[in-house]
Formats: structure tokens, C-alpha cells, sequence
């Protein structure tokens, strides 16, 4: 036991003095805040627009158009009758970058839909989309008013419904809405594929490194593969939990100061969406944790085999094939589950032990689960890591001292059968 703690420790400490865990740590809550908040940065940036509506319609429609774009903040609007030459003047004023585009409104543009924008720039999402919210408003007005009806009450006949989501959980709701429980479920299959997957390559990465500078061979007369093995997955579990907390903790502070930042940006929309902040309850967190583990666990023993039976970083990587398929098939399934977490398929990708790891926890998330499904896909996960990690240690311990071409799957059946 005192030589598997000192491995642990080797491997822990080793790892968290290395720059590249730390530079990780830090660029994984800094792109997270990117992604939030620069997108809504970028499109909120600049001024308003510099546009003029060239009206043809020969009616009062140009210039309610124009005064539509000046009652919003994308744009400064002004607008003159159509003539010969005048729009071949403005494309100038264009180029001359004293204007930044024309609008021109065609003769029957209520009876077509028709118009045309002609910028410097026609890649603006939100200026292509507010001249299209504001056209399309007039023109319907417009053509409600030539067949007669009154534009306020179809208003009020098409007024939106609001919908309210409520998960429920056994038979009461969790004041969860669909977008918390989506973004819940996909958040944590992302998280979960990501570091499953790179930290069952530094397993790899490690074992196929001190194999090849024959480091091992020294371990080895010291210590018992079995146990060699067992304090290189738990050290390097130890570093990975303590980068899920590092990640945690700068995820809350993010969130909770959301407002504020958006505030300073010029109100961004922190509420709605597709994707919202959701609840993440004591219940999820010990779930979220349970398949972590159970899945490392799993997936580190097998890519430790792989680094054992390798004699370059090279055929590492082809042999880890076959895991990371698998890992990206799980990830992918993931959508799946969260359209349907009771469908044939969902069930069965949370009691494999391979793709319960991200399965169930999206599951979970995503839907109502009774206990006896949670406990069975736990029971059968531990019967996987016992499983696999017998077979693993077994390579492992005839692998690391092996070299030169990498064994056939026949030979790996002899190896586990010898040792």
C-alpha cells in the first residue's frame, strides 16, 4: 500500500506542477467566457448605420419604413423620393464611405415583398435582420390596410402565446425550465466526454512514456505491475478532479457576475434562450460524479493497455482508435437521449458499461429516472471496470516490458491468458 500511495502522489504532483495543467485550468473558464460574452460584444459594437430609403412606391409606405429603422438603434435613416441618378449618387457617397448603404423600395414592393440592400457590408446579422423585421412588419400592415382590416386586431389576434416549461420529478415539479434541463444535459456530456477522454490519453501518454525510456523497468523491481498500474489511474484521477473543481468554481463566478458583465456590454440577454444556467441539484452533482469516476476508471484502464502494448506514440494512436470511436459515438448519441431519454436506445446506451458514462448522467438530466435504473446501470458499470481492469492489468503487466512490433489480437489473448 505505501508504494501505491507513492505512486499516486508521483503522479499527482508531477502533474500539477506541470504549466500545461494550469494553463488548461485557466483557458477553459476564459473560453467559456468568450464564448458567452464576445459574441454579443461584436454584434453590439459600433454605431448605428448611416442608410437612405430610396422610395419609389409613389405612397406614404417609404416613408414608414423610414421611420420604423429610426425608431430602433441599428440604424440612422433618412429618406429621398426616387429619381434618375439618384441612387447611382448615393452608391457613390457609398464608396466615399459617407454612407454605409441604400435601401431601395421598388414601386410594388407591397405586392411583391421585394427590396434591395446595397452596402459596403451585406454579412451583418443584425442589420439584414432588422431591415428584414422592419419591412416585414410595414408590408403586412400595408397589406392588411389595402384589404380593409385593421392592423390592431390582427395584432391582438396573433399575439404570441407564452409557454412555460416545468420538469417534474417524481410527482411534483423542480421549477426547471426546458432550456435549464437541456443545457443541464448538454453541458454535462460534453464535459464528461472531454475530460474522460483526455485524461484517459495522459494514462496512455504516461505508461507508453516511461516504457519506451525504460523507466519501468526499474518500477517494476520495486513494485507490482498490478499496483504500478492502479496509483497511475487513481494519481491521475486526482489531478483531473482537481481540474473539474478548478473549472466549477470559475464556471459559478462566471455565472453569477453574468448580469454585471452584461450590463457593461450594453444588455446583453442573459435570460431565454436555447441555453440557460440550470439548477444543478446535490442529487445531479453525486450522479455527475459517480459516472465521472466510474468512466475514468474505466476508460483509463483500457488506454493504459493500449500505452503498454505500444512501442511508439505513433501505434498509440491507432490502437486508441477503437476507445475514442466509442467515446465520440456517445457523445454523439447524447442529442438522442435528450429528444427522447426513454427510447429503446437511451436505455440501452445507459446500462453498457462503455456508454453509460455519458449516457445516464444525460439521462438524468434530460428526464425522470426511477432509482432501479440508476442502481442497475451503477451495478453493471462496476462489473465493466472490474472486468476491463482485470484484462487491462493482465496486458499491462506483460506489455510494459514487450517491445518491438505491436501485438496482434491473438497475441493480446496469450498475454492475458500467461499472465
Amino acid at each position: 500500500m505505501p508504494k501505491v500511495l507513492a505512486v499516486i502522489r508521483r503522479e499527482f504532483v508531477e502533474r500539477v506542477r506541470s504549466k500545461w495543467f494550469w494553463v488548461s485550468a485557466i483557458l477553459v473558464p476564459l473560453f467559456l467566457a468568450a464564448v458567452i460574452l464576445l459574441p454579443a460584444a461584436f454584434a453590439s459594437s459600433g454605431g448605428p448605420k448611416r442608410i437612405v430609403v430610396v422610395d419609389g412606391t409613389g405612397s406614404t409606405f417609404g416613408q414608414r419604413v423610414t421611420e420604423a429603422l429610426r425608431a430602433g438603434t441599428t440604424f440612422q435613416a433618412s429618406r429621398v423620393t426616387a429619381s434618375p441618378g439618384v441612387i447611382d449618387s448615393l452608391m457613390r457617397e457609398v464608396g466615399a464611405k459617407r454612407l454605409d448603404g441604400v435601401l431601395v423600395l421598388a414601386r410594388d414592393v407591397v405586392r411583391t415583398g421585394a427590396a434591395e440592400y446595397r452596402a459596403t457590408n451585406v454579412s451583418s446579422l443584425r442589420d439584414i435582420g432588422e431591415l428584414r423585421r422592419v419591412l416585414g412588419s410595414v408590408v403586412t400592415t400595408a397589406r392588411l390596410e389595402r384589404a380593409g382590416i385593421d392592423p390592431a386586431v390582427m395584432a391582438r389576434a396573433e399575439q404570441p402565446i407564452t409557454l412555460a416549461t416545468q420538469k417534474i420529478s417524481g410527482s411534483a415539479t423542480t421549477g426547471e425550465s426546458s432550456a435549464q434541463s437541456f443545457s443541464l444535459a448538454y453541458f454535462m456530456g460534453i464535459i464528461l466526454y472531454m475530460v474522460i477522454l483526455m485524461y484517459g490519453v495522459n494514462v496512455k501518454s504516461s505508461v507508453l512514456e516511461e516504457k519506451t525510456t525504460r523507466i519501468v523497468e526499474v518500477l517494476v523491481s520495486s513494485i507490482r505491475p498490478f499496483a504500478l498500474l492502479c496509483g497511475k489511474v487513481v494519481g491521475v484521477g486526482a489531478v483531473s478532479l482537481l481540474q473539474l473543481a478548478i473549472w466549477a468554481v470559475a464556471g459559478r463566478v462566471l455565472f453569477s457576475q453574468r448580469a454585471a458583465l452584461a450590463g457593461r456590454m450594453g444588455g446583453l440577454e442573459t435570460d431565454g434562450g436555447l441555453f440557460q444556467v440550470p439548477h444543478v441539484s446535490t442529487a445531479t452533482a453525486a450522479v455527475f460524479l459517480a459516472y465521472f469516476l466510474g468512466g475514468f476508471l474505466l476508460y483509463s484502464a483500457m488506454f493504459a493497455a493500449v500505452g503498454a502494448m505500444s512501442s511508439s506514440e505513433q501505434e498509440a494512436q491507432q490502437a486508441q482508435q477503437p476507445l475514442v470511436l466509442v467515446l465520440v459515438a456517445s457523445f454523439l448519441s447524447m442529442f438522442a437521449e435528450l429528444n427522447d431519454p426513454s427510447s429503446t436506445l437511451a436505455v440501452v446506451l445507459s446500462v453498457v458499461p462503455f456508454s453509460s458514462p455519458i449516457a445516464m448522467p444525460v439521462r438524468w438530466a434530460a428526464g425522470d429516472l426511477p432509482p432501479v435504473e440508476l442502481a442497475g446501470s451503477l451495478v453493471l458499470l462496476i462489473a465493466g471496470i472490474v472486468g476491463v481492469t482485470w484484462v487491462a492489468a493482465r496486458i499491462y503487466r506483460v506489455g510494459i516490458l514487450m517491445t518491438g512490433k505491436r501485438p496482434s489480437l491473438r497475441e493480446l489473448v496469450r498475454w492475458v491468458k500467461a499472465a
